[in-house]
């Protein structure tokens, strides 16, 4: 009999690619979701939806019944969004992770992955960010992220369930629900495929890390597989690229007659951001594998696709 698995936000972005990996490894696998972002069409043949609040805990731990590893994905995920609408996500992003930690200790898991993400550091004091960098979130958003971290810490040992936490850095590729907040190589495809100017938030000389999803649902799957309980470990790749590189790198490639343009800086977005994933190296053994420049096109031929061009 096959080990399950259950990833919540798993008809989501991040998600649906980790189930594709789960199944490939022979687990059975249950996406719960709210569909909120998600879509049905994303979930892999083979995984099972349940279509589900993460703070229904009823229906969340009859769902996660017989689970050997959670991967806890589902959030509301936007740093921009999040200014205006802290209260709201904070009770999905903190107290629905609670509730995903406490079905997991009501129905016996032994391993629990929270998705974290590089919001948590907010200002640079150096670069390439390890996890030992200062933590001082400048959003809402990294706020509730990081409080989630601790309360897992804090309640694990208790509830008796591993927790592994990875710090996501800028995620891009195919099956990203489009979005205003979330994801500017999507937005910047949507933009140009429809003969629209992209428009880059401040200079555009901050640096993001950008990592494609299959090398993030890789590093999840080695994390919950090898990485030592507790551990905290950043997935990226190492190196920065400019927003303003990569609207260029779009616009060769989609629309060269449109150049995107600036506007103001939003408040709470963070500086430069770039993963030092060394640890992850030497805990699990992984690190990215694909580069921006040749990933790139994944991104840009499904939002084709999507948009039927």
């Amino acid at each position: 009999m096959a080990d399950k698995a259950l990833i919540t936000g798993g008809a989501g972005f991040i998600g649906n690619h980790i189930a594709r990996l789960l199944l490939k490894k022979g687990w059975d696998v249950v996406c719960y979701d709210d569909l909120s972002v998600g879509k049905k069409e994303y979930v892999p043949d083979g995984a099972e939806l349940v279509v589900g609040d993460i703070r229904d805990i009823d229906k969340l731990s009859r769902s996660m019944h017989g689970a050997k590893h959670v991967y806890h994905l589902a959030a509301r995920v936007s740093i921009r969004k999040a200014v205006d609408t802290f209260i709201d996500d904070a009770e999905v992003n903190t107290l629905g992770t609670l509730m995903v930690l406490k079905a997991a200790h009501n129905t016996s898991v032994e391993r629990f992955l929270y998705a974290s993400s590089m919001a948590v550091y907010g200002n640079v004091v150096y670069s390439p960010q390890d996890e030992a960098h200062p933590i001082s979130p400048t959003s809402p958003y990294g706020v509730a992220k990081y409080a989630s971290e601790r309360y897992i810490i804090s309640m694990s040992e208790q509830w008796g369930v591993e927790p592994v936490i990875c710090r996501f850095f800028n995620t891009y590729g195919p099956r990203q629900t489009p979005s205003p907040y979330v994801g500017v190589i999507t937005i910047f495809c949507r933009k140009l495929f429809a003969g629209e100017t992209p428009m880059i938030f401040g200079d555009g000389g901050q640096l993001r890390d950008f990592i494609h999803v299959e090398d993030i649902a890789r590093g999840a799957v080695m994390a919950l597989e090898k990485a030592p309980a507790k551990s905290v470990i950043n997935l990226g790749t190492g190196i920065g690229t400019s927003v303003n590189e990569v609207a260029r790198i779009l616009s060769d490639k989609i629309n060269p007659k449109i150049r995107a343009e600036h506007t103001d800086p939003v408040p709470g977005e963070p500086g430069d951001s770039i993963a030092n994933a060394s640890l992850a190296s030497e805990l699990i053994g992984w690190k990215a594998e694909k580069n921006l420049q040749d990933a790139i096109i994944d991104a840009i031929e499904w939002n084709k696709g999507e948009m039927g061009l």
